[in-house]
C-alpha cells in the first residue's frame, strides 16, 4: 500500500489507492456515463417529444373523465372479481402440486441423478420463470380459447418456476446431520424425506406459497387484457369503449383487492413465522 511522505522523507498518511488506480476509476466512471448517454440517444431516437411534453395535459384530461366514478357499475364486477381470485388460487395450487416434486428433483441432495434428472428439472424451472404470465396467457388463449381456464393454466405455468426455484434452494440448505441421523436409524427413503427434510423446509414452503399467491392476485387482474378472464377482461372492455368512469371503478376494485391480499398474506406469514 503506497505511503505519502513529507520533505524529510517521513511517512505522513496512508493512501488506499495509487494515482494510477484513481485515474483508472475516473476513466471507468467516464466510460459508464458516456455509455449511458449513447444508450439514451439510441432508445429515444424515435421518440416524439411533442407527445411527451403534452403528456401531463393528456393525463389530466383522462383522470378528469374518470371522475366521478360510476359506482353503480361496481355491482357488475363481483363475478369478474371472483374469477380473478379463483384464477390466482387455483393457479397457485396447481403450481404447488407440480413444483414440489420438481424441486426435489432439482436439489443436489435429493435428486436421483445429478447428471441427467437435475438438469432437466432446472431447465423446466428456468423455462417457466423466463416467460411472463401475459405471454403464457396469449399462448393459452390461442390454444384453449378465451376464459378463466386459460388464466388458471397461465398462472400455474408461470408459478412453477418461482416456487420450484425457491423450494429447491431451501432443500439444499437443510441441516444434513438431521437427515443422516434419521437414515442411520434404518428409516426408508420416504421416511427420511418425511421426517428429515419436510419439517426443515415446511416454514419456507408455506412462506413461498403464500407469497406467490399474493403475486398471482396482482397478475390475474391483468390477464383479462389478453382474454383470460377476470377483472382485466372488464377493464379491457371499458377501455375499448372509452368508459372512463367505469375504468376508475375497476382500478379502485383492483387496488382494494391487492391491499386485502397483502393484509391476508402478512397475517398468515406472521402466524407461521
Amino acid at each position: 500500500m503506497p505511503v505519502s511522505q513529507d520533505a524529510d522523507g517521513d511517512p505522513r498518511a496512508w493512501q488506499l489507492i495509487t494515482a494510477g488506480e484513481r485515474a483508472a476509476r475516473w476513466l471507468g466512471w467516464l466510460a459508464l456515463v458516456a455509455l449511458t448517454c449513447v444508450c439514451w440517444r439510441i432508445m429515444t431516437a424515435d421518440t416524439n417529444w411533442d407527445y411527451v411534453t403534452d403528456a401531463p395535459r393528456q393525463a389530466a384530461d383522462i383522470f378528469g373523465r374518470m371522475l366521478p366514478p360510476r359506482w353503480d357499475y361496481a355491482g357488475r364486477l363481483w363475478r369478474p372479481l371472483w374469477d380473478t381470485i379463483n384464477i390466482a388460487t387455483l393457479g397457485t395450487l396447481i403450481a404447488v402440486v407440480l413444483a414440489t416434486p420438481l424441486a426435489f428433483l432439482a436439489a443436489r441432495n435429493t435428486t436421483p441423478s445429478v447428471l441427467l434428472i437435475r438438469p432437466v428439472a432446472l431447465f423446466i424451472i428456468v423455462a417457466s420463470r423466463s416467460i411472463n404470465a401475459l405471454i403464457w396467457g396469449l399462448l393459452l388463449v390461442a390454444i384453449l380459447g378465451p376464459g378463466v381456464l386459460a388464466g388458471i393454466v397461465a398462472i400455474a405455468l408461470r408459478s412453477i418456476g418461482f416456487i420450484g426455484k425457491l423450494l429447491y434452494e431451501a432443500i439444499e440448505e437443510i441441516d444434513e446431520t438431521q437427515v443422516e441421523a434419521i437414515r442411520a436409524s434404518g428409516a426408508s427413503p420416504a421416511q427420511v424425506v418425511s421426517y428429515g427434510i419436510v419439517p426443515q423446509i415446511l416454514p419456507a414452503f408455506a412462506t413461498v406459497c403464500i407469497f406467490r399467491w399474493d403475486i398471482n392476485i396482482r397478475e390475474s387482474t391483468v390477464l383479462g387484457l389478453v382474454g383470460a378472464g377476470g377483472l382485466g377482461l372488464a377493464l379491457e372492455s371499458s377501455l375499448n369503449t372509452l368508459a372512463w368512469p367505469q375504468v376508475s371503478v375497476i382500478l379502485l376494485m383492483i387496488l382494494v383487492t391487492v391491499v386485502i391480499s397483502e393484509w391476508v398474506t402478512a397475517k398468515v406469514r406472521r402466524s407461521i413465522i
